[in-house]
């Protein structure tokens, strides 16, 4: 039976912080990130902005921490965690935004992720590692801040004589191709398109006439998934893009769309289901946030290397679909179809944060007001409900539970698409 992408057979380390701190490297630390971002010191409660409230509904069984996973840490409840409402007044009155900002709010949470879990990077080229990484990119590319450009020099050094990031499953490389272009467009450094062009390279020997194309979830595996193959077709868009007189890459998009849109992993809801069984789709396996968003951002970009507005269309279709599903939006903040949400493991916390990033490409394209909303009530539930000082957990509706490098990313990624780089403020 095929296994979500990070339930393996691998043996993980433990990560210990990259480098030990007191809170007076810290908050020195912190002082250093929010200059480089262009954010002044600011008293702390002072900036807040009233009127964005949030109603918070339904009820989630807690079970407590999954103390298997390697990257999980016990963090128990500060000041800075608040009870959930009890009523839609008491919902109205406590829902708020960062004093500071979500710049602000983005650059502790790159903190906290820096200091706890970026020996992750030089440790390990699992996925995890890799979408870690890319927050931080995408922390960087809209705050201005450079702070962590030795992250991916470190990690680029790792890994690239070891391996080339190469590995027995197509997903986790599709992860890493998508980051090292992100490093590209951040940096401009040629060697880090390299990498993406070398590992795109190894995913695309993987296709086969099995199931009528795709590429398998795992090397010598005949299952094939939806996230490993709309990695590779973001990929293929993304380095078409970066490639002057290409068609190698295009082709490779168009041909990989093709066979997508043909398999039903897209049903009849505007969902999309997590795989195929015996080459027919897995009507009943679950709709992964993760999976909807990357949808959602290849089809923008499919549609800008087309010219085809439909694409466009199928991807609000998506997400108006994951907005209204009383299972992935209840209250209209987003989760992920397992319960209770603590058991959701040491991927799926990740998940969301990926699905609002795509949201935020289509918001660009397609600027309704929607999707800046949706996009606004879930920061300020994730400030409101899930956060222990600068540490985030499972739950974006709350309590507060269960905080890992997977769940700190996630909310990371969905405090980035606050920032307005025009603006470099809240």
């Amino acid at each position: 039976m095929a296994q979500a992408p990070g339930h393996r057979n691998v043996s993980f380390i433990s990560y210990c912080p990259h480098k030990a701190a007191g809170s007076g490297d810290r908050t020195e630390g912190l002082t250093r990130i929010k200059r480089a971002a262009g954010i002044s010191h600011r008293k702390r409660g002072t900036g807040r902005r009233a009127g964005w409230i949030i109603i918070l509904t339904g009820a989630l069984l807690v079970l407590g921490i999954d103390h298997g996973d390697p990257f999980a840490t016990h963090h128990p409840a500060t000041a800075g965690t608040f009870a959930r409402p009890r009523s839609q007044a008491q919902a109205q009155a406590q829902a708020r935004v960062p004093p500071d900002g979500f710049t602000a709010a983005a650059a502790a949470a790159v903190a906290h992720l820096q200091t706890k879990y970026s020996g992750a990077y030089t440790a390990t080229h699992l996925w995890q590692a890799a979408s870690a990484l890319s927050a931080t990119i995408g922390f960087m590319q809209a705050s201005g801040s450079r702070a962590y450009l030795s992250d991916l020099t470190n990690t680029y050094l790792a890994h690239h004589y070891a391996g080339n990031f190469l590995d027995h499953y197509y997903d986790d490389e599709g992860w890493w191709v998508l980051t090292w272009v992100k490093a590209y467009q951040l940096t401009g450094r040629k060697a880090y398109l390299a990498e993406a062009k070398l590992i795109f390279a190894d995913m695309a020997r993987g296709w086969n006439p099995v199931c009528g194309g795709g590429i398998p979830w795992r090397k010598n595996r005949p299952y094939k998934n939806a996230i490993t193959n709309e990695e590779f077709l973001g990929a293929a868009i993304l380095l078409h893009d970066l490639t002057p007189g290409d068609t190698y890459y295009s082709g490779w998009a168009l041909q990989e769309w093709q066979w997508f849109s043909s398999t039903g992993m897209l049903t009849r809801h505007h969902l999309v289901i997590d795989g195929l069984r015996q080459c027919k789709p897995k009507l009943h396996s679950p709709t992964w946030t993760y999976n909807q968003g990357m949808l959602i951002g290849d089809l923008v970009g499919l549609s800008r290397l087309t010219g085809q507005n439909s694409l466009l269309k199928t991807a609000e279709q998506i997400a108006h679909a994951v907005m209204h599903s009383p299972r992935l939006s209840p209250g209209g903040i987003l989760q992920e179809p397992c319960t209770p949400l603590v058991s959701c493991g040491r991927d799926r916390p990740m998940f969301k944060g990926i699905f609002m990033q795509n949201l935020r490409l289509l918001y660009a394209r397609v600027p309704r007001p929607a999707y800046q909303a949706y996009l606004r009530n879930n920061a300020i539930a994730v400030w409101t409900w899930d956060r222990s000082g600068d540490v985030y957990g499972v739950s974006w509706s709350g309590p507060f539970e269960a905080p890992s490098m997977t769940a700190q990313s996630s909310a990371l990624d969905l405090f980035t698409t606050q920032i307005d780089p025009a603006r470099r403020g809240p």
